[in-house]
């Protein structure tokens, strides 16, 4: 940041009195400029035995596989945003929605969240930012070809929680997201 969306003059960064972290303050209106973490909302669509997936054609990650997410807008609630998501990239509508997976990531300043969320019908097709929808089984997953840590972490729990027909709301540390990438790379 160069300068204030309030008032358009330059920024510095300073600790501002009274808090104890590096902000953008503007040096003419003093107006604090707060960076906070971007959240993710997301589905895990599920349809019988298979997971909905989209192969992305946007990057970062063109070409890979996801689970539908992006970036909550204001305005709406996380459950909205997943629903939004899932609609946005596979024209999928879900139902059932119940958080499953969160993932704090501070080295990127973003928060995950995955919903477990049931199809509603087979209906669905390519959004804007995918190149190809289709159902998985577990066997057929594209454990190399997915985008990201979080989606393969999230696949990986829910398979495991199927089997026990248990599905606990899973908040796992960063650490968990690196042994994963580690292993599937």
């Amino acid at each position: 940041m160069k300068f204030c969306s309030h008032c358009g003059n330059p920024v510095s960064q300073r600790i501002p009195q009274g808090d104890n972290r590096l902000r953008y303050v503007c040096g003419h209106c003093q107006t604090i400029h707060y960076q906070n973490p971007r959240i993710v909302a997301g589905c895990l669509p599920v349809w019988g035995e298979q997971v909905l997936l989209c192969r992305r054609a946007i990057e970062p990650r063109r070409g890979y596989w996801t689970l539908p997410a992006g970036f909550m807008e204001n305005g709406e609630t996380l459950e909205q945003a997943a629903a939004r998501e899932t609609w946005e990239e596979a024209c999928a509508r879900v139902r059932d929605l119940n958080l499953y997976c969160l993932f704090d990531l501070p080295h990127i300043n973003q928060v995950y969240m995955f919903f477990r969320a049931e199809l509603v019908d087979l209906d669905f097709a390519v959004g804007e930012e995918s190149l190809e929808v289709r159902l998985f089984d577990e066997r057929e997953i594209p454990w190399s070809q997915l985008a990201f840590p979080t989606v393969g972490r999230t696949l990986e729990c829910y398979f495991a929680d199927r089997r026990k027909q248990r599905y606990p709301v899973r908040n796992e540390p960063i650490e968990a997201l690196r042994a994963h990438h580690q292993k599937t790379t």
